[in-house]
């Protein structure tokens, strides 16, 4: 018997989060001028722009909403176009611990999250 654990379909992915941070007024104009710049141009959802840190997020954020299928168009965007800013990309699976911890790509520098609000989904 092996210990490993199954593998799971990546059908299982219903949507992507990509989180842009940053940390000052100079951070949030940039996000903005990201955020337009990729809602132009791909079907995503623009969220509130934080001016603090919230949820597991250690910066000020906002968050980019987009379809399973449009991963190979919007996060290869992201990764020439986002400027000084740090992305935190995850999947939406349904178990928020597993998204916000193995389901990830950062593009940038990577920033610990707060993962003490995510309660065992199993």
């Amino acid at each position: 018997m092996s210990d490993t654990p199954p593998l799971t379909d990546p059908r299982r992915i219903s949507y992507y989060h990509a989180h842009l941070y940053y940390e000052d007024a100079a951070g949030l104009a940039e996000a903005r001028r990201v955020a337009e710049a990729a809602a132009e141009r791909f079907a995503i959802r623009v969220g509130r722009f934080h001016e603090r840190p919230v949820g597991p997020h250690p910066l000020w954020s906002c968050q980019l909403s987009f379809a399973a299928e449009l991963f190979g168009e919007v996060v290869p965007w992201l990764a020439l176009n986002r400027g000084a800013l740090d992305v935190f990309v995850h999947v939406g699976t349904g178990d928020d611990r597993f998204d916000h911890t193995q389901g990830v790509i950062w593009l940038g520098r990577s920033h610990p999250l707060d993962l003490s609000l995510f309660h065992d989904d199993h």
